[in-house]
């Protein structure tokens, strides 16, 4: 068993598909039974890169639970934990939530690809060596040969394009239009987006073949969260919310308290979608800076007749669905809207604006019925429901960090381990 400052903790490893490590699997069923667990705590990571990554993330959030429940416990048994670990990856540039030097402003990103960026897009993205070795060539070079910009173009759509087109229906977002349209185009937006960022402006031009190969960077991060994104509701949809089901009916006792960050809410949201009609066993779900559409859940949305893809999903929690922003997140709140101009998904945590594709971690969940807004200070106060939606406006917390992400990656505060812990009712 993984080492983490909490007991028990387990990790329950996922691959693309969404299958689970079927030793850890039974490892979890036989601890929650055998230890006589109550109540679990599971949390799924965003962007990152390996497993200790996500496990250092998962000692120093879980860590904050022992001091909330010691003494304050609701009397219902024994808490455990469970790190949910799936393939994604972290640029060289981007903070990874685990430490305090991580919330500091993130450096400027270097000419070309870092050697752990290089090797996460040939493990999980299925690029070839020579291929990301040509783009770092050509983001190093930086031709001004529009040539060259075309083939970068290519090169980086071919892999991102093929592995969409192999996801499941189900969870796969539209194709967007930037792995269509003109790369000089295309790369051009992203490039205005980049120094809109670097001059605390939403919108700002570069100049020349610089401002093109920073927006060509940014296709490439943009195509691997693309992938991500659906990669996430794969996990979710095919692996955590079956396994789920799987757990209650082998301990029927235990109830289920899920959190995500990032894509990791996303995959924590279609887990809950996904669960059998027999299984009670979510008692609360927190998103923390969720990276997808704040319609989501919505029943139907304000422009279309149609309803989220999570529509109606949250009533198969039996507590409440904590949505936790921030208007400090820049990735989410600022370079993605403006990306998604470039991306043209209705359906993603991109958006054009931020009324019609912003994402539930900058301002929230929308068009959900009887859904409150509370500070985070009202949230920790006791104003969270019972059951039904609810935004918690956590930037008086989530607060600190540089472009690109902004405060995205600020996620490790005791004040959010306590949300999720009054969200399932462990605390009073």
């Amino acid at each position: 068993m993984p080492g983490t400052r909490v007991e028990p903790y387990w990790e329950l490893t996922f691959d693309a598909a969404g299958t689970a490590d079927p030793r850890e699997e039974a490892g979890l069923f036989a601890g929650v039974t055998g230890q006589g667990v109550t109540d679990l705590v599971f949390f799924a990571h965003g962007w990152n890169n390996d497993r200790s990554s996500a496990t250092d993330l998962y000692d120093r959030f879980f860590g904050f639970f022992p001091p909330l429940l010691d003494g304050r416990a609701t009397g219902r048994g024994r808490v455990g934990y469970v790190g949910v670990v799936w393939p994604s990856m972290a640029f060289s540039d981007e903070p990874v939530p685990t430490y305090p030097k991580h919330q500091d402003a993130v450096p400027e990103p270097a000419a070309g690809l870092s050697p752990a960026t290089r090797t996460a897009l040939v493990e999980l993205f299925s690029y070839e060596p020579a291929a990301v070795d040509r783009m770092a060539e050509l983001l190093v070079a930086r031709p001004e040969d529009p040539a060259a910009l075309e083939e970068f173009a290519r090169l980086v759509r071919g892999p991102a394009r093929s592995l969409a087109a192999a996801s499941p229906a189900l969870t796969r977002p539209p194709e967007p239009l930037m792995f269509t349209e003109d790369a000089r185009a295309v790369c051009g937006r992203f490039g205005d987006a980049l120094a809109g960022l670097a001059r605390g402006t939403a919108h700002a031009a570069g100049e020349g073949a610089r401002r093109l190969w920073d927006g060509a960077a940014e296709l490439l991060r943009q195509a691997t969260y693309y992938t991500m994104k659906h990669r996430a509701g794969t996990v979710g949809h095919a692996g955590l919310g079956p396994l789920l089901g799987r757990l209650a009916a082998a301990a029927p006792a235990a109830r289920c308290h899920l959190a995500g960050h990032s894509f990791g809410a996303r995959l924590m949201s279609f887990a809950v979608r996904a669960l059998p009609p027999e299984a009670g066993c979510v008692a609360s779900l927190t998103l923390i800076q969720g990276a997808f559409s704040h319609y989501a859940f919505a029943e139907r949305l304000p422009f279309d007749a149609h309803g989220g893809a999570l529509a109606g999903a949250y009533g198969r929690v039996g507590g409440p669905v904590v949505c936790c922003h921030s208007r400090h997140d820049t990735a989410l709140g600022v370079l993605y809207p403006i990306a998604s101009a470039v991306a043209g998904d209705d359906e993603s945590f991109l958006g054009i604006d931020g009324d019609r594709w912003g994402a539930m971690g900058h301002d929230g969940i929308q068009e959900v019925d009887g859904c409150p807004r509370l500070t985070i200070a009202e949230a920790l106060g006791g104003a969270l429901p019972d059951s039904g939606c609810v935004n918690v406006d956590a930037s008086a917390v989530v607060a600190h960090g540089g472009p690109p992400a902004g405060a995205h990656c600020d996620i490790c505060h005791p004040e959010l381990a306590r949300v999720i812990a009054l969200a399932g009712r462990l605390t009073g």
